[in-house]
């Protein structure tokens, strides 16, 4: 028996019919007819439309009076009705000189939007400089355009409390991978089957992929803060850096620790005191009422109380949410100085990172936590001892 539309949502219909009416709300008091939406990340949040043709052209046009028309290629028709609300989906023919931006001109003529002033969302993955260069002349004479790309994303930032529901489940899995890559991280061990082991749980568990390439690596790799290609064995005495995500219905839960092989450097010790007392420091900041900002300080403070002063990063973490690849990460990063607000159902990751470049010695501990009135809500738990296996 074919499975009913609602069964493939996500969120309750009301959810989804809220989130929209809000942005609706949000589209009028900055005085906007409508905006044009490129994020996956915004279709996916205020309509339940999933997929990844985002990587090819497509719009979503949401009007202050609740028209809401999808552009998209013929092979995200079916996609649209099995996974969202959207009842308007028009169909842009990819011959290889079509331009799209046309079907989007004729859409919002349709919806008597010409003179109007509209929303985009320019700062997508979705939405190449060629792409926005080609919506922009096409679409000159037609309205006025202005750049909404944080519209949407602000108002994501604050989770309900089903989204969190996943944030916490998310959380669940990204545990149950801690244990895993910390039991495989021995000498002999191959960093590919680590790896394989640990997305092995993610699926079994009904996660998704997630958005970010983890970056791993042992030995002068660790010291690496991104993916590379390439992996090798894990040596007798060695460092293994994790920093590894879970994603369940595209929400994400992270962490980052060390595990250290046969007996490690006394200032492996050392380092790891250091992340640990700044991690700390963060979950203490992290509540409603402080700012971005007051958490990057506090790791600040702590690095250069540790005697590590020249070592922590300029970023310390950033907000978590349903996100799409190339990355999970997302504005806020936690920087010097950020002036957002914390307020309660916000969700962040915190990474305290350390590189010791002249030793070769590295270290890690991150985890991520939700905003509440007092102390914050821990969803992924990093170990509180250095892991060491011999």
């Amino acid at each position: 028996m074919a499975e009913t539309l609602v069964e493939q949502l996500h969120f309750s219909r009301d959810e989804l019919e809220a989130r929209l009416a809000q942005t609706r709300k949000t589209l009028v008091s900055q005085g906007l007819d409508g905006i044009l939406l490129f994020r996956q990340e915004s279709m996916y949040y205020l309509t339940g439309y999933d997929t990844d043709g985002f990587v090819l052209f497509q719009a979503l046009f949401l009007g202050i009076d609740g028209q809401l028309t999808l552009v998209t290629r013929s092979a995200d028709r079916v996609q649209a009705a099995y996974t969202s609300i959207i009842q308007d989906v028009r169909i842009w023919v990819d011959s290889g000189s079509q331009n799209p931006a046309t079907d989007v001109k004729n859409i919002l003529d349709a919806h008597g939007m010409r003179g109007k002033k509209l929303g985009v969302e320019y700062d997508a993955y979705g939405l190449s400089a060629k792409r926005g260069k080609m919506l922009d002349k096409e679409l000159a004479d037609f309205c006025q355009l202005s750049d909404a790309s944080d519209l949407v994303r602000l108002q994501r930032i604050r989770k309900s409390r089903a989204e969190l529901e996943y944030v916490r489940e998310a959380g669940r899995i990204c545990d149950a991978m801690r244990d895993e890559a910390i039991r495989l991280s021995v000498p002999g061990a191959f960093e590919g089957d680590i790896r394989g082991a640990m997305h092995a749980i993610n699926w079994s568990r009904d996660g998704d992929p997630p958005a970010h390439v983890w970056p791993m690596g042992s030995g002068p790799s660790a010291l690496l803060v991104r993916y590379k290609a390439g992996a090798r064995h894990i040596s007798n005495s060695d460092q293994m850096f994790h920093e590894f995500g879970a994603a369940y219905r595209h929400y994400h839960a992270a962490m980052t620790l060390t595990v250290i092989t046969g007996k490690p450097d006394p200032l492996h010790t050392e380092m790891f005191s250091v992340c640990r007392a700044a991690l700390e420091a963060c979950e203490e900041k992290l509540r409603a009422g402080n700012t971005v900002g007051q958490i990057f300080e506090a790791h600040r403070r702590a690095f250069i109380a540790g005697g590590f002063a020249d070592s922590y990063l300029n970023v310390c973490g950033y907000t978590m949410g349903a996100m799409y690849p190339p990355t999970w990460m997302e504005d806020p990063l936690i920087r010097e100085a950020d002036p957002m607000v914390l307020e309660p159902n916000m969700v962040f990751f915190m990474h305290m990172l350390m590189v010791n470049r002249k030793r070769g010695l590295m270290m890690s501990l991150g985890e991520q936590a939700i905003v509440t009135n007092g102390a914050c809500e821990i969803v992924t738990h990093a170990p509180r001892t250095l892991p060491v296996n011999g």
